[in-house]
């Protein structure tokens, strides 16, 4: 059964949800914990996302996010690819670290947006272990946890340039001084218990959380979309989902070239796979010259551009360059061609 198409528009907010693979933790230590909120600083700055809230608990993370350029697709692309590279590359690990893609549904409302965030930030205290705990003692391990954007938005900690509070702290009144205490208060009362009626609604939502008809009016956005995929002029929805991830471009790219992963972060003036590396990630994987950079490990786009320039350069004259693509292309050239 094929998977449903993802729903994108300029504007969009979503509850995005990305788990580890067969439940495995995704963070070991607070190192990869402080590694994880880096990348997501940095992927929010490159695709221009807004970042609500986030919430990381051990095999799994929470973000509430805002696409004004439509582009969550390509934002938790990076994110993830760019993490799952340091976390394999740290442990000695390889493969997926995430299960499978990652989940979002549209939150259109600002009354579910509110309810939503509540729901995310109060997720480290809703543990198992901490079911015994009283009132007092989850209100003060909710305030502690550092892995969230809880803290930043009533003041315990300074405000988190990446996370962007306004949009939430303005629907807890005009007061700007007042609006973190009324939302320490709207969160912390449901220390004991998570609103019921919102659960039910975040669950039963097919693509959107929120009122009937907004969940009505998503449902026909997505029939749109189904019928715009279907037409045969139409291959931009394809498009996407036809890119191969990053990570397993990286591991055909060692694999070809039979190097370790390190071998990336090495200099050589006469080694390929810099050059092989760049080539690969913008050709079958899509990503800019900077969405590599970043992934590669240098400085900018230019750096990219001058590993692309030298496989152009030796493309015709090298064979074994031209082994090393065609043995590439018979890997991930179906994927690049979306076939």
């Amino acid at each position: 059964m094929a998977r449903p198409l993802r729903i994108v528009y300029e504007g969009a907010v979503y509850h995005v949800t990305i788990r580890g693979n067969n439940r495995c933790n995704v963070f070991k230590t607070d190192r990869d914990r402080d590694r994880f909120i880096t990348k997501l600083a940095e992927s929010c700055r490159l695709y221009g996302v807004r970042l609500y809230l986030y919430c990381l608990m051990t095999n799994h993370i929470h973000l509430v996010v805002e696409t004004p350029q439509g582009n969550v697709s390509r934002f938790m692309h990076r994110l993830q690819t760019a993490y799952t590279v340091y976390f394999n590359r740290k442990n000695n690990h390889s493969g997926h670290l995430f299960q499978g893609r990652f989940g979002a549904s549209l939150v259109e409302e600002d009354e579910y947006i509110v309810k939503l965030s509540r729901y995310v930030h109060l997720n480290p205290v809703f543990l198992r272990a901490y079911r015994n705990k009283s009132d007092r003692e989850r209100v003060e391990i909710l305030r502690k946890y550092p892995w969230s954007s809880y803290r930043s938005y009533i003041g315990k900690c300074k405000r988190l340039d990446f996370v962007d509070h306004g949009p939430i702290l303005a629907l807890m009144g005009r007061s700007t001084k007042k609006q973190p205490r009324v939302y320490r208060q709207f969160v912390e009362g449901g220390i004991r218990e998570i609103d019921a009626a919102f659960i039910e609604t975040k669950q039963q939502a097919r693509f959107c959380i929120g009122s009937a008809s907004s969940q009505e009016g998503v449902d026909d956005r997505y029939e749109r979309l189904v019928q715009a995929y279907d037409r045969k002029e139409d291959v931009s929805f394809r498009r996407e989902d036809c890119l191969e991830s990053a990570e397993s471009i990286l591991e055909h790219v060692f694999e070809v070239l039979n190097v370790q992963p390190d071998s990336l972060q090495k200099r050589g003036m006469n080694s390929l796979v810099r050059p092989v590396a760049a080539y690969a990630l913008c050709h079958y994987g899509g990503l800019t010259q900077r969405e590599a950079a970043a992934l590669m490990g240098l400085r900018s786009g230019v750096a990219v551009s001058l590993q692309l320039k030298k496989v152009h350069d030796q493309m015709q004259s090298s064979r074994k360059l031209k082994g090393i693509l065609r043995d590439l292309d018979g890997r991930l050239g179906q994927v690049a061609r979306g076939t």
